[in-house]
């Protein structure tokens, strides 16, 4: 068994933990205008970051922004997933498969499409003005409702692809002997559905707010310059500050965040699960 799994451990050493690694070496360096990079260890690259209102502004930011997709998400996917887990028709297989297309395009591609969408020449403000409801455009895009949908749209089949799964392992009689017990179809969902769902639910949320917290593409075109996540604050400190100790360390602050919040959610819902 242990050499099947020596490989994919070999593979994760290498292209993930060792890397990391690296990063986390370079964060303890210190700065200069001049050498750029003068090695050290010392923290003060995170003491700085979380000392800084703009930064600690950022990171509140990505935050709500994660927390919100996520919730979003779930509310959009809970009920899309679990009709497509009990179909039993042809279209099944067809469905599942339209499910998977938006996965195909990248996400620059689909935050471009949004563009167009959401711009102030683009097709919702110039139907809004055909129809006489507005005369002026409407400010939809660089906005943070913009980053809100262009980013539910990315996660959305995760999410719904996680729960169609392990809805459909759910059996059919269950819910068919709730029924036939008296209970409505809102308690079939909360006493049957949801609790027996809720592996899937962690799953899915968990993977989903991982994906929030490191948006990148869809915060920087749909959000504008003005409006900042901590990905693209990450990426800027790399490309334009050219201050890599600093951005290794808003990065790792940024992975922080995410895994430790990403565990006490599981262990919240685990313990709901176990109850």
């Amino acid at each position: 068994m242990a050499a099947f799994v020596l490989p994919a451990v070999l593979v994760v050493g290498v292209l993930l933990i060792g890397p990391m690694i690296l990063l986390a070496r370079i964060s303890l360096n210190q700065y200069s205008p001049t050498q750029l990079m003068i090695e050290a260890t010392t923290a003060q690259n995170y003491l700085n970051a979380m000392g800084d209102p703009y930064y600690r502004g950022v990171m509140a930011t990505t935050l709500v922004i994660a927390f919100l997709c996520t919730a979003l998400t779930l509310a959009l996917a809970f009920p899309a997933a679990y009709r497509l887990a009990r179909m039993e028709s042809r279209w099944k297989s067809l469905a599942t498969v339209l499910t998977l297309i938006p996965l195909l395009v990248g996400n620059v591609v689909r935050a471009a499409g949004w563009m167009g969408l959401l711009g102030n020449d683009g097709l919702i403000n110039a139907g809004l003005q055909t129809l006489r409801i507005t005369s002026e455009p409407v400010k939809l895009i660089y906005t943070p409702g913009a980053v809100v949908v262009g980013t539910v749209a990315v996660v959305l089949p995760y999410m719904i692809l996680t729960l169609s799964s392990v809805i459909e392992s759910i059996p059919r009689s269950v819910e068919e002997a709730a029924s036939n017990l008296g209970a409505s179809a809102m308690t079939v969902f909360r006493r049957v559905v949801w609790p027996l769902a809720l592996p899937g639910t962690v799953a899915g949320c968990v993977l989903v707010f991982i994906l929030c917290m490191n948006t990148y593409a869809t915060a920087v075109l749909l959000g504008g310059s003005q409006f900042k996540m901590m990905a693209p604050a990450v990426y800027d400190q790399f490309s334009k500050g050219m201050n890599w100790p600093f951005g290794a360390a808003l990065a790792f602050i940024l992975l922080v965040a995410t895994l430790t919040l990403t565990a006490i959610g599981t262990a919240l819902l685990g313990r709901r699960y176990a109850r």
